[in-house]
């Protein structure tokens, strides 16, 4: 489930600059707003915040999944739900559709001959792509101010999560399979706004990259923040005895897998996480 949650979070998680329209908008009236399909779980948590719920035709399927939905299930569960397949999305008769950056090209290709517009969003890896993203996403979906509202609790919440000191608390992000996000990730960003420094590097890995069990007990960071953690995560490697050893020496907090899968409102909660947690540190 690890891996498969990666896959969300570094080909169509989204946020950032719009990279593609397949067609152009098909003519809709004046006095209503686009009918949306969205065909990935972050784009999704983007909506429920941006769109009238009216608004909504479809959304993707992993939104209804409890491992891998980054709203809450009550609220997917409002709505219809597709696999992101070109029948689907058709039989929906949306104005427009919103998918991340790799969708399958039968998709593509049927959109284009329905002449439904199409637009992707690419992987954001700052916080400004982030706010840059949803201001993208609510305009749209003719809703510019609410996506501008968003931006702006974006901004906020990255202004409260800094800290006043300027000591750096040494920290590393685990997932399922000793699976890191690194330099260039938006968790990284999110390290570094929050007062930690991302271990990863001093390991020598890369933008994602696995870290060994045995590297990680060698020399461990200050603060293990572990997505999964435990021995429901299902994950051979997080419910490791020797991970539940290492608790002894270090801080070890789990961190939900949606404060890493997506951006979007997403960022405001796991910044406010962070905060909590670089307090909890700095006050022992």
């Amino acid at each position: 489930m690890a891996r498969s949650l990666l896959a969300l979070a570094t080909v169509p998680m989204l946020m950032g600059s719009v990279i593609s329209q397949a067609v152009p908008p098909r003519p809709a009236a004046a006095h209503r707003l686009p009918r949306i399909v969205s065909i990935n779980p972050c784009i999704d948590a983007v909506l429920m915040q941006v769109a009238d719920p009216a608004q909504i035709a479809g959304i993707s399927h992993y939104s209804q999944d409890p491992q891998a939905t980054s709203i809450s299930l009550t609220t997917a569960r409002r709505f219809r739900a597709t696999s992101g397949t070109a029948e689907e999305v058709v039989a929906l008769a949306p104005d427009l559709v919103l998918a991340g950056q790799h969708v399958a090209p039968s998709t593509v290709a049927m959109l284009q001959r329905m002449h439904i517009r199409f637009v992707q969003f690419p992987v954001p890896t700052t916080l400004a792509e982030t706010e840059d993203q949803v201001r993208a996403i609510g305009s749209a979906i003719g809703q510019p101010q609410r996506g501008a509202m968003l931006a702006s609790r974006i901004a906020n919440a990255a202004i409260a999560a800094r800290p006043s000191d300027t000591q750096k608390i040494p920290a590393l992000i685990w997932q399922g399979g000793g699976l890191v996000p690194g330099k260039g990730t938006l968790s990284d960003a999110l390290l570094q706004t929050a007062g930690f420094e991302n271990m990863s590097a001093s390991y020598g890995l890369t933008q994602w990259d696995i870290l060994p069990l045995e590297y990680l007990v060698a020399r461990p960071p200050r603060v293990l923040l572990s997505v999964g953690q435990g021995a429901g995560s299902g994950d051979r490697m997080l419910s490791h005895p020797v991970v539940t050893k290492l608790g002894t020496r270090i801080a070890i907090r789990p961190f939900a897998p949606r404060l890493m899968n997506c951006a979007g409102p997403n960022v405001i909660d796991a910044l406010e996480r962070l905060k909590t947690i670089r307090k909890e540190l700095i006050s022992r």
